[in-house]
């Protein structure tokens, strides 16, 4: 089990408005309230798709693209139709089934699953990486599947409540805070 922790909320605070893509961030979680109003079911258009995946790939976007190719608009829409449409009454299956689904993607794994959820839910869900495991387990090289997901998110989720954020922004502070431990 993790003791990681931070030395006070302001320091969380701190380190979020120091995370070079916070205000990014921002405006894509207000971007996505916004179409979730406007469409029920809430499902991405290959366009959204493509944004969280480059504010979450960031220099590493090309890097899948002629696999992520083959994400038709279609497949995209229906995909992640269903996975917000996914409701269980144990938080971390139903969280499981997301995980999953959106990993049928091509050029979906873990770690951007997690980040579409993030940015959707950001009261829900926080993004993993190789960053925030480094902080939070000692390691950075991790297998990222759904358990070792949900084990993490646990973890987060019992900060979020001690500092009164949401799970994404105190994913966003311990990502820089290791932004600025290790460059």
């Amino acid at each position: 089990m993790s003791t990681f922790n931070f030395e006070s909320r302001e320091k969380v605070i701190q380190l979020l408005k120091k995370a070079d893509d916070n205000q990014e961030t921002i405006v894509l979680i207000n971007h996505m309230a916004e179409l979730r109003k406007q469409r029920n079911p809430f499902f991405l258009k290959q366009k959204e798709f493509d944004e969280i995946l480059k504010w979450k790939l960031r220099s590493q976007f090309g890097r899948q693209k002629v696999i992520r190719s083959h994400n038709t608009e279609s497949i995209i829409r229906n995909v992640t139709e269903l996975t917000f449409k996914i409701s269980h009454p144990d938080f971390y299956t139903e969280t499981e089934f997301r995980l999953e689904i959106l990993s049928c993607l091509k050029g979906v794994g873990i770690p951007v699953a997690s980040a579409i959820l993030t940015l959707v839910y950001p009261e829900k869900y926080a993004v993993i990486d190789f960053r925030v495991c480094r902080q939070i387990f000692g390691d950075r090289n991790q297998v990222y599947t759904t358990t070792f997901y949900k084990n993490y998110l646990s973890i987060i989720f019992k900060l979020a409540q001690k500092y009164k954020l949401t799970p994404q922004q105190i994913d966003m502070a311990i990502w820089q805070m290791d932004i600025e431990i290790y460059g």
